[in-house]
């Protein structure tokens, strides 16, 4: 009998070792799903944050900001009444290459056309196209035939001061001429503003606004100042004609009002032109014979 209660034991002491070891084998079985379950959230999460940090998810991704080409600087208005407020030019997505056409109708001939440069220029151009836009220099009176040999204009108040209620920075002064053992420039060398060129002018020296020059004679100043916007292509001959015209004392002691008055009547700036495509070879003369 004892043999037999032995045996019926070491069987019952068998299958709860069984039960064991299958119960341990279903918790690690348990225990390793969870850790794979739990990997695969922690690897989804690193992805997911990395994916955000990189804008992945942005609904709308933030574009690069245009830099901006000019800036310009507020004028009082209040405290220079000369002053008038047409509003302030784009600062952004300018034309900075080719040119521009600006036109100027006067009663005192045919028009004037003027390439302005918006490569070496971009503000000065800029600024011109606003103003035209607005009408600003249309019925202005050209107020100065200046001692230098330049006509000069923009000024709606005819006192010097007057512009919009906004200014900006030269941007494309010639290079001071190499000095001479004589006070002017050394002889030979090309003029700081030939006939025909125009440029801004503020006052002081810097501030440019609305006004500007055009040279009917060569102009080579020890320091230039005046910043070069463009040239004249067509209507020379009439800014001669007035650069001849008698005058007469502004005012203020300096006789360069013109006497007969010079009237603006329209100024007109086209749309930009693309730089001409530099010719790949010399262009071929005609043949011979």
């Amino acid at each position: 009998m004892a043999s037999s209660r032995d045996r019926q034991r070491k069987l019952a002491r068998a299958k709860l070792d069984r039960q064991l070891a299958r119960r341990a084998a279903v918790a690690k079985r348990r225990r390793q799903i969870q850790a794979g379950v739990g990997a695969a959230v922690v690897l989804a999460l690193i992805v997911a944050g990395s994916a955000w940090a990189l804008g992945a998810f942005d609904s709308d991704p933030e574009k690069p900001t245009a830099e901006d080409v000019c800036l310009w600087t507020p004028q009082d208005g209040a405290a220079n009444t000369n002053l008038k407020d047409v509003g302030t030019p784009a600062t952004k997505d300018l034309p900075t290459e080719g040119t521009r056409s600006m036109t100027i109708t006067t009663n005192q001939g045919g028009p004037i056309t003027v390439g302005l440069d918006l490569a070496d220029a971009p503000c000065g151009a800029a600024s011109l196209a606003h103003l035209a836009s607005r009408s600003f220099y249309n019925g202005t009176n050209c107020h100065e035939i200046t001692t230098e040999g330049a006509l000069r204009c923009g000024d709606p108040s005819g006192t010097g001061i007057g512009g919009p209620t906004y200014s900006f920075y030269n941007e494309n002064v010639p290079s001071a001429p190499e000095p001479s053992p004589s006070a002017s420039p050394a002889p030979g060398q090309p003029p700081a503003y030939p006939k025909g060129t125009v440029a801004m002018i503020g006052n002081p020296p810097g501030t440019n606004g609305s006004q500007f020059l055009i040279f009917f004679k060569d102009f080579n100043p020890a320091k230039p100042d005046y910043s070069v916007v463009g040239r004249v292509t067509g209507g020379l001959d009439v800014v001669e004609k007035i650069g001849a015209l008698p005058t007469v004392d502004n005012g203020s002691g300096a006789k360069v009002k013109p006497k007969t008055d010079v009237v603006i009547q329209s100024l007109t700036v086209g749309d930009p032109n693309a730089a001409p495509a530099a010719s790949s070879a010399p262009a071929s003369s005609p043949s011979a014979g």
